[in-house]
C-alpha cells in the first residue's frame, strides 16, 4: 500500500459495529470488564484507548515501524525517552536543535544525564564521540532552525559499531519526505502538533520503533507517568493526517518558489533551504529525503532592527511560534523559539539576530510572495 493510501486508511477503517466511515471518539476514562481482570483489550484510557490505538497504527505504518506511541506533547515524548535511559547516561545531541529540547536537556535532565552538544554533520568528530559509547545520539535533520542535513545512514552505521542508540526527530520532514528507521535509526520522534496534524489546533507527540523492548519500556513509562494523548486530540490528529501527503506536496512547492525569490532579493544576506543548490548538503538532501519540506531560514540585512520591522510588516504570514500548519507562519528564533538557548550558544552556532524562520503554508504562493515583497521593500 502506497503512502497516500496508508495515510487515509490504516487505522481509519469504518467502525465495525456501526459502519461509521469516520472512526468515533471513544471519550471514556474506563471500560466495563466481563469478569474481574478480564477486559476486552481496554481497561483505563491512560493505558489504552481505541481512538489512540487507531492513530498509533496509522503512525507506525507511515514510518514503516512495528510500534508507535503517542503523548500529549512532543516534549512529553522526549521526556519519556530520557527517562528510559539509565541514570548517568551520556547523550550526544545536535548543537542546533529545537529550543524546547535544549531547555529540557539542560534544565530538567541535566542532573540525571550528561549531555554533549555536537555538530552532527562533523562525522570525524562523531566517530570519536561515539567510540566513547554514549547511551544515545539525538539528531534533528534538518536541524532547527539552521536546516543542516545530517547523513542518518552514516551516523547509524558508526553508532551500531559502538552499540549506541540513534534517535531522530523527524518533525521537519514528516514521514512523507523522510523515514529514518529505514536508514538505520532505532527511534524516530515527531511533534504531532506540526505537519502530521497540520492544522495548528492540537498539541501532541509520537515515537516509532521496530524494537519491541524499546516500545515495551516506553509504554511502561507512559502508563506510569501519564502523558498519554487524549481521545479527542488523537481523533483530531487522525482527521488532520489524512491530507498529509497532498499538504506536504504543496508546502514544498510553495517553499521552493519563496526560497528562490528570497535568494534573489537585495535585502537578503543568505537563504537556507535544502531544495536550493546553494545549500551545502543539497546533494545529501536529494539522496536521503524524497522532498525538501516547507521550512526556510533566511538572514535579513540590517540586524535586529530590520528583522523586527520586517516581521511587523507581513500581513498573511502570522508572527507565531510552531510550524507545519496549513497557514504560513514566520518567527524570530533568537527571541521566540530559541530564547531559552543562551545568547553565547546561539551566536556560536549561527542563530543571529537577523535570522528569520519561515513555515511556508499552502496558501496561493503569489499572495505569499507579494506579502514578503511588500514587507521587504519597506526596509529600503
Amino acid at each position: 500500500m502506497k503512502f497516500g493510501t496508508k495515510v487515509i486508511h490504516v487505522g481509519g477503517e469504518p467502525d465495525k459495529e456501526t459502519g461509521a466511515v469516520m472512526p468515533p471518539i471513544y471519550q471514556t476514562s474506563t471500560y466495563a470488564q466481563k469478569s474481574p481482570g478480564k477486559h476486552q483489550g481496554y481497561e483505563y484510557t491512560r493505558s489504552h484507548n481505541p481512538t489512540r490505538t487507531r492513530l498509533e497504527q496509522n503512525l507506525a505504518s507511515l514510518e514503516n515501524a512495528k510500534y508507535a506511541l503517542t503523548t500529549a506533547s512532543g516534549v512529553a515524548m522526549t521526556s519519556l525517552i530520557m527517562q528510559m535511559l539509565k541514570k548517568g547516561s551520556t547523550v550526544l545531541c545536535g548543537d542546533d536543535v529545537y529550543g524546547g529540547t535544549y531547555r529540557q536537556f539542560t534544565t530538567v535532565y541535566n542532573d540525571r544525564h550528561n549531555f554533549e552538544f555536537v555538530d552532527t554533520t562533523d562525522y570525524k568528530l562523531l566517530e570519536e564521540k561515539l567510540a566513547e559509547r554514549p547511551a544515545m545520539i539525538w539528531i534533528e535533520t534538518p536541524t532547527n532552525p539552521l536546516l543542516k542535513i545530517t547523513d542518518i545512514k552514516k551516523v547509524c552505521d558508526i553508532a551500531k559499531k559502538h552499540e549506541v542508540l540513534v534517535c531522530v526527530d523527524n518533525t521537519f520532514m514528516s514521514p512523507y519526505f523522510q523515514n529514518p528507521l529505514d536508514l538505520g535509526a532505532d527511534i524516530v520522534t515527531h511533534s504531532l502538533t506540526k505537519y502530521i496534524n497540520g492544522h495548528s489546533d492540537v498539541v501532541g507527540g509520537a515515537m516509532m520503533t521496530n524494537h519491541q523492548h524499546i516500545h515495551k519500556e516506553l509504554f511502561r513509562l507512559q502508563n506510569s507517568m501519564g502523558p498519554s494523548s487524549s481521545p479527542f486530540d488523537s481523533w483530531l490528529v487522525l482527521r488532520g493526517i489524512k491530507t498529509l501527503a497532498i499538504r506536504m506536496q504543496r508546502h514544498e512547492e510553495n517553499a521552493l518558489k519563496i526560497a528562490k525569490f528570497l535568494e534573489s532579493h537585495e535585502q537578503i544576506e543568505k537563504v537556507v533551504y535544502p531544495g536550493l543548490e546553494s545549500h551545502p548538503q543539497h546533494e545529501l538532501a536529494k539522496e536521503q529525503m524524497s522532498g525538501f519540506g516547507g521550512m526556510i531560514t533566511f538572514f535579513i540585512k540590517g540586524g535586529l532592527e530590520a528583522s523586527r520591522n520586517f516581521l511587523e510588516k507581513v500581513q498573511i504570514f502570522s508572527l507565531a511560534e510552531s510550524l507545519g500548519g496549513v497557514e504560513s507562519l514566520i518567527e524570530h528564533p533568537a527571541i521566540m523559539t530559541h530564547a531559552s538557548v543562551p545568547k553565547e550558544v546561539r551566536e556560536s552556532i549561527g542563530i543571529s539576530d537577523n535570522l528569520i524562520r519561515v513555515s511556508v503554508g499552502i496558501e496561493d504562493v503569489n499572495d505569499l510572495l507579494l506579502d514578503l515583497e511588500v514587507a521587504l521593500e519597506s526596509q529600503k
